[in-house]
């Protein structure tokens, strides 16, 4: 049974083209996906989308974006780019089966676990030279982190954090120079000042050192620059130059300018000591933990998947009971677009009826789950002030 051939037949005649010639397969097909995509997980909330998200953590990192699905093509080689595989994550939250905390806001989050910036420490004095060896003054520091917004700009493989050398595809120098500075949120800043007194910053950048075989963690400084894409590389990046290492709080770096002789060089860091996370934040679209990981961790979380793409497969409509449903909200696209608002006029009484009739199953087994209360087994975040969040911010 090809679900999306029917689905397509169902739409032709809705629109009253039963001819390939009027308007192709493939355009009908996109329609389909706009909607499916784009309008459906916003008008209504299926049951039958409700999941659960797994990751494992990875020593060192706190920040872990929101996962997106690949790149596909409809038919017709029209590429659909990237977009979130989930619409959003919501508490219960487990971390090795262990259920712990889910905050959908900064403020609650950060009342419980504050995000300090230490003090500024000088840690150096210029020498009238660029290059230095620093030691952080608090280690384990918490690294910087690009959101997937900056890792699909820097035209890398969309993988969750952004690993890179000097010789891979792209570059450090190339990724740095395609993020855009708003999707760098830096953990780590050095700061001194010049002749003249102004400042010389340097700042880590969420991008990590990959090829290096220790299981130390190295990220990548530049020096930051006004939006959209003022942020530079600081030289090369082979071996260890021009990092910091969070783990031994080890730094080499070559400041864009020569630093006088007598001046400080401070370092500001957000130092948390690592261990099995006891919460986790989902904002921004990215999952945050505290504490960082010290190694490997299975976080859980409930989620709803947006649906994937048809492409041309049989199999790509799960559930038949929807068919009906998704045709008549691609026809209703097309009639709108080609403002044939009579017909659209006519049938939106039949979609309105199936969106109801789609949306039944779902309210039926969300409306058999009794409202938590304080005399319920709430759970544990029952107590924290967290709020469900389905969908980015």
């Amino acid at each position: 049974m090809n679900l999306l051939s029917d689905i397509v037949t169902y739409v032709r005649r809705i629109i009253k083209s039963p001819s390939n010639a009027q308007i192709t397969d493939n355009l009908i097909i996109d329609y389909i996906n706009r909607f499916w995509l784009m309008d459906m997980d916003a008008r209504i909330q299926l049951f039958d989308f409700k999941t659960t998200y797994s990751f494992q953590t990875i020593p060192g990192i706190d920040k872990y974006n929101m996962p997106v699905y690949s790149l596909q093509t409809e038919p017709g080689s029209q590429s659909i780019s990237y977009y979130p595989v989930y619409q959003g994550f919501a508490s219960p939250c487990y971390v090795n089966g262990i259920q712990i905390p889910f905050y959908g806001q900064r403020d609650a989050f950060y009342n419980i676990w504050p995000n300090f910036i230490q003090w500024n420490d000088q840690v150096a004095t210029g020498d009238g030279g660029s290059t230095y060896q620093l030691t952080l003054p608090w280690f384990p520091a918490v690294p910087g982190h690009v959101d997937m917004t900056g890792i699909i700009k820097s035209g890398a493989a969309p993988t969750d954090p952004l690993f890179l050398t000097d010789v891979s595809s792209p570059t450090i120098a190339t990724a740095v120079s395609r993020i855009p500075t708003t999707s760098i949120m830096p953990g780590v800043t050095i700061a001194a000042t010049d002749s003249n007194g102004n400042n010389i910053v340097v700042t880590d950048s969420g991008i990590f050192l990959g090829g290096n075989t220790s299981s130390e963690l190295y990220g990548v400084l530049i020096n930051p620059g006004a939006a959209p894409y003022g942020n530079t590389t600081l030289g090369s990046y082979s071996t260890t130059s021009n990092t910091v290492n969070y783990q031994t709080g080890v730094v080499n770096v070559t400041f864009p300018s020569n630093i006088p002789s007598g001046n400080a060089i401070n370092v500001q860091c957000n130092y948390y000591e690592q261990g099995m996370p006891r919460a986790v934040l989902f904002y921004d679209n990215y999952i945050q933990v505290r504490n960082p990981p010290n190694t490997q961790y299975q976080i859980t979380l409930d989620g709803y998947l947006s649906p994937a793409a048809f492409l041309t497969t049989s199999d790509a409509v799960q559930f038949a009971y929807m068919c009906e449903y998704i045709a008549r909200g691609a026809a209703r696209k097309i009639l709108s677009d080609t403002g044939d608002i009579e017909q659209f006029n006519f049938y939106e009484p039949f979609f309105i009826e199936q969106e109801q009739l789609v949306w039944k199953r779902s309210q039926r087994q969300f409306t058999s789950v009794r409202t938590q209360t304080i005399f319920s087994e709430a759970g544990i975040s029952g107590s924290t002030g967290s709020n469900s969040s389905y969908g980015g911010t």
